[in-house]
């Protein structure tokens, strides 16, 4: 019978080679562990507090977008002009907390004086928290605040946005369609940034493939003005669960 080497990783398995270092090993050891341990209670505190911190607010709509976009931008402008027609209609806004679209709901809120909520996380390219949100909270992990903003919002607008935007569009139909939430208003801004999505969706993943259904085609609804939007958001519910 052939025998088989085993070979081992010395970064992963290191092998004392004298009593000096072995006792450095179990030093190391303790510490890790120690360093998971904290870890968890962070992970914990963090979903604690995030619930508890959404759990004040209701009737609330969520906005996601880019953080790259300028003030100049008429996406910048369409934001928060949504956002302080929701917030007249007695709606409060929901954000990441960042800048960009983000900053431009969370300005359209404060100029409607409702609560203006960010839920943020320092990027490497992003500033902390912005000058308009009136209500914020801080994460360090990302899939504790990816379940807060998926838990907070009673309807929810995606903007044009980059991986995250798309990542927190994704998370949100995939909850609609295996019924982990209950049906809500999904409104994503701008045919000419989501048409191209909606038409690989449709033609590659649905026609093509069969890799969802028909129904699961129109889970959300793509829009080009703030008017349309409003008529849409302005009827969503309070949600029964999470």
């Amino acid at each position: 019978m052939k025998k088989i080497k085993k070979y081992l990783d010395p970064s992963v398995c290191k092998i004392p080679k004298s009593e000096d270092e072995k006792h450095s090993l179990v030093d190391e050891n303790l510490q890790s562990s120690d360093s998971m341990t904290w870890r968890i209670f962070r992970i914990m505190a963090e979903f604690v507090s995030g619930f508890h911190f959404i759990g004040q607010y209701e009737k609330t709509i969520s906005f996601f977008g880019s953080a790259r976009t300028e003030q100049n931008d008429r996406l910048y402008h369409d934001a928060l002009e949504l956002a302080r027609r929701l917030g007249k209609a007695g709606f409060n806004v929901i954000t990441g907390g960042g800048p960009g679209i983000m900053e431009a709901a969370n300005q359209g809120a404060q100029k409607a004086c409702v609560h203006s909520i960010g839920l943020n996380i320092q990027l490497p390219y992003e500033q902390r928290i912005n000058q308009y949100v009136t209500k914020g909270i801080g994460f360090h992990y990302f899939f504790t605040r990816k379940v807060m903003l998926s838990a907070a919002g009673q309807a929810y607008v995606y903007f044009p946005g980059g991986y995250g935007t798309l990542d927190e569009f994704f998370e949100i139909i995939t909850l609609i369609q295996t019924q982990k939430m209950e049906p809500i208003p999904v409104v994503l801004y701008g045919k000419d940034f989501w048409g191209s999505l909606v038409e690989y969706i449709n033609n590659i993943v649905l026609k093509k493939y069969g890799n969802i259904d028909a129904d699961d085609a129109y889970l959300f609804t793509v829009v080009d003005t703030v008017d349309e939007a409003f008529s849409i958001l302005k009827k969503s519910k309070p949600r029964q669960d999470f």
